[in-house]
């Protein structure tokens, strides 16, 4: 039995929990607050997992606490818990570090900082974590466990946790945007809407599982779609000319700039 509080009914909590309760983890043992009533009921029909308004009496005996909320109302949450120093406080937040976090926990909490990512609200998730001070490997191996119920996890050094952000926390908002631009250019190109939108997500799906399971780097998938003087090599000279690595390298660092500035 694993006792498990999320803080925070939210579109990431929701996911967490729906990984947890697939994954084979006892709905009673999962409990999760959320400020309005309705939405407790939502979660409750859905999952069956315990739901109430009370944060305080959410960790009560929890072995992980799961802080779901935005990032601005992070420290006041965690200040306002007696947390035990037996429970595990795990951040779903960006930017804030793990001193931030610590301090806010209490003397000798052990906290583990997250950064998630939206798919895994479809359980692809992307999540990279680093422990603080006080998280033995146990520890942090167990949230590595609850985790991987909703994709994949990198355990790293806190420095590198912006860059993961710009990698993952934030990067399906690129793919959604290179997706987007593709459907309008089909319209462009005199296809329907609806036409354009099913070829460009499709082709979207079918390149992230062939990255993911082909056993291939991106370097050589894309060698294997460009034959010398055709069609994907004069779209490819073209993105190169417009700068495409350069905007993504410009956007990655803006990100990792941004989150180190929430921290």
């Amino acid at each position: 039995m694993t006792k498990i509080a999320v803080l925070g009914g939210g579109q990431i909590g929701e996911a967490l929990v729906s990984g947890l309760v697939s994954a084979g983890y006892d709905a009673e043992d999962i409990v999760v607050t959320n400020r309005r009533s309705e939405r407790g009921e939502e979660l409750h029909g859905a999952y069956g997992v315990t739901v109430t308004s009370d944060n305080a009496q959410a960790i009560e005996g929890a072995e992980y606490i799961f802080a779901c909320v935005k990032p601005y109302a992070i420290v006041e949450l965690l200040d306002g818990l007696d947390i035990s120093q037996d429970a595990v406080v795990v951040s779903m937040a960006a930017g804030l570090t793990l001193d931030t976090l610590e301090k806010a926990a209490g003397d000798g909490v052990s906290v583990v900082r997250v950064m998630p990512n939206t798919p895994m609200l479809v359980g692809k998730g992307m999540c990279t974590c680093a422990g603080g001070q006080h998280v033995s490997e146990e520890q942090l191996g167990g949230v590595v466990k609850l985790l991987e119920a909703v994709g994949e996890v990198a355990v790293i050094d806190e420095k590198h946790i912006d860059a993961a952000t710009a990698l993952a926390g934030s990067a399906p908002a690129y793919y959604f945007l290179v997706t987007e631009a593709l459907i309008d250019a089909g319209v462009q190109l005199g296809l329907t809407r609806d036409v354009a939108e099913k070829l460009a997500t499709r082709t979207a799906q079918g390149a992230g599982t062939m990255m993911t399971e082909s056993g291939k780097d991106p370097v050589a998938l894309r060698a294997g779609v460009t034959s010398p003087g055709g069609t994907t090599a004069a779209a490819l000279r073209e993105l190169e000319e417009s700068g495409i690595r350069g905007a993504f390298f410009r956007a990655a660092e803006a990100c990792a700039q941004r989150a180190q500035e929430l921290g």
